[in-house]
């Protein structure tokens, strides 16, 4: 096993204190929007290794085997399936949606033919991999996800009192075919009327306003609408945002993103596990390519509830009953990823009774409280908040401390305790 040495991305949207705050490190001054752990050609996390430091992608290459273990191999190729990042939102990020991976592969096929260089700003298909997502809140989290119904989209435009939004919310509430309504309306508000987008975001501050003094029920999301519009002025994406639902995860709850679902996160700390992707396609709320015409292939028009994750008790715990050491897994329809939550007790009862980390595929352990012990036949590791392990598929690693673990590793055929929802 390896203390992974990992990137910071210093994307504008990211917070300045959060990560630095978790890590107990004092701030940079610049935000510090991602910490990502894992084999991303983009940004691999270090490992120290004969007195010097490897990318983990070289090192997983180097002996995939091994490293990997035969199944995962033979599942994924010879490649981490996943990357784990700690993530930090202080404004609103990019409105995006992921293809689902026949038409990553397909789109991919079709740029590379074209010869788009796979760096080009305009290019959408960057793998032929598809990027189901998770994020764990640690702090209260908040984003749009999904769409609203047709008729609740259309009180929403109907309660901001814009002339311009009239035709679309009466094209909603009379919808006959929901997803039909809410493809026609989304696809117009990809391309407004000029001047609509500005009149929508005065009509926000406007009603936020009112419904804040009254404490209204709506009073959250318009507060959330006004926020993405504020962060994003005149940008078009303000209108198909205005279609999505507006949520908010409390400390341990969590929220799965599918293919074709439209998101943008909004604000909080969470840990974040996804597949090992690249494939966005943008809605709005940016200054990076939008595809319309692609875009509207990938989107799923469904507005079918994004509920927020409970973790399930996986059962395998310490062993003694009382809960210490208990792993709690969030359940996900795909293999790429598992990710769970351990929680460790007191260290006197738990140094003794190290809890075995045995997966048969490659696992990086993450501390976000207190501190951890890992320790295998011929090695020993502490790590603290912010602090992550990388452990190779033939590694039988035990773990002991008083804190807060999160565990990603990778779907396994015919592990039981690597299924989704298991």
């Amino acid at each position: 096993m390896d203390l992974l040495l990992n990137t910071v991305q210093p994307y504008a949207w990211g917070s300045t204190t959060a990560i630095p705050e978790l890590m107990g490190v004092a701030p940079t001054g610049e935000p510090q929007a991602e910490l990502w752990m894992g084999a991303h050609p983009a940004a691999p996390s270090r490992v120290v290794r004969d007195g010097g430091t490897l990318p983990l992608d070289r090192v997983i290459a180097a002996d995939p085997a091994r490293e990997l273990g035969p199944a995962g191999l033979r599942r994924f190729g010879p490649r981490l399936p996943f990357l784990l990042k700690l993530l930090a939102a202080d404004a609103p990020l990019s409105l995006q949606v992921h293809p689902d991976l026949a038409q990553a592969a397909a789109g991919f096929a079709v740029e590379n033919a074209m010869g788009v260089p796979l760096d080009a700003p305009h290019r959408n298909y960057r793998d032929g991999n598809h990027k189901p997502e998770m994020i764990v809140a640690l702090t209260p989290f908040e984003g749009l996800c999904g769409f609203r119904t047709p008729r609740r989209c259309a009180d929403l435009l109907d309660r901001l009192e814009v002339p311009g939004l009239r035709p679309f919310a009466a094209t909603l509430r009379g919808a006959r075919d929901d997803e039909a309504a809410l493809r026609e309306v989304f696809t117009a508000f990809l391309s407004p009327p000029p001047g609509l987008v500005a009149e929508v975001a005065g009509a926000l501050a406007r009603q936020a306003v009112r419904e804040a003094e009254r404490d209204g029920p709506h009073r959250r999301d318009l507060g959330a609408f006004l926020a993405v519009a504020r962060a994003h002025p005149g940008d078009p994406g303000l209108l198909p945002a205005l279609m999505l639902r507006h949520f908010v995860l409390a400390p341990g709850q969590a929220l799965y993103l599918g293919a074709g679902v439209p998101h943008a996160y909004l604000s909080g700390l969470g840990v974040e596990v996804m597949a090992g992707s690249d494939n966005v396609l943008r809605c709005g709320l940016t200054d990076k390519h939008v595809d319309r015409d692609e875009l509207l292939k990938v989107v799923r028009f469904s507005a079918l509830p994004t509920a927020p994750l409970a973790p399930r008790a996986d059962g395998d715990g310490d062993g003694d009953g009382d809960g210490d050491g208990d792993e709690h897994v969030y359940p996900a329809p795909v293999d790429d990823f598992r990710l769970s939550r351990i929680e460790l007790g007191a260290p006197a009862r738990s140094l003794s009774r190290p809890r075995p980390l045995d997966s048969g595929a490659p696992q990086i352990v993450l501390c976000t409280r207190g501190g951890a012990r890992l320790t295998s036949a011929g090695a020993t590791l502490r790590i603290g908040p912010g602090q992550a392990v990388y452990v190779p598929a033939w590694e039988r690693v035990g773990v002991s401390g008083e804190g807060t673990l999160f565990r990603a590793t990778a779907g396994v055929p015919g592990d039981p305790r690597n299924r989704a929802g298991h």
